[in-house]
């Protein structure tokens, strides 16, 4: 079962769940410019954005959550 870490590539996250866009958005991490995935990892995106350590471990579980196990399901 794949699941998302916090080094996971844009590119990769949004190729393997695309949801993950609309994920993202909601939580103020546009991970789209112009219609081209942002260069980095989800860290670095969040880290950019002014998130802790702390709430990028949050948006993980929560991606994992919500993502993985619904496309499991």
């Amino acid at each position: 079962m794949m699941h998302i870490e916090r080094t996971i590539g844009i590119e990769e996250l949004i190729d393997r769940f695309p949801g993950s866009v609309k994920f993202l958005i909601s939580r103020n991490l546009p991970c789209l410019v112009c219609g081209e995935p942002t260069w980095g990892t989800l860290e670095e995106l969040a880290l950019d954005k002014g998130w802790t350590s702390e709430a990028i471990d949050v948006l993980v579980r929560e991606m994992n959550t919500e993502l993985v196990e619904k496309e499991m399901a």
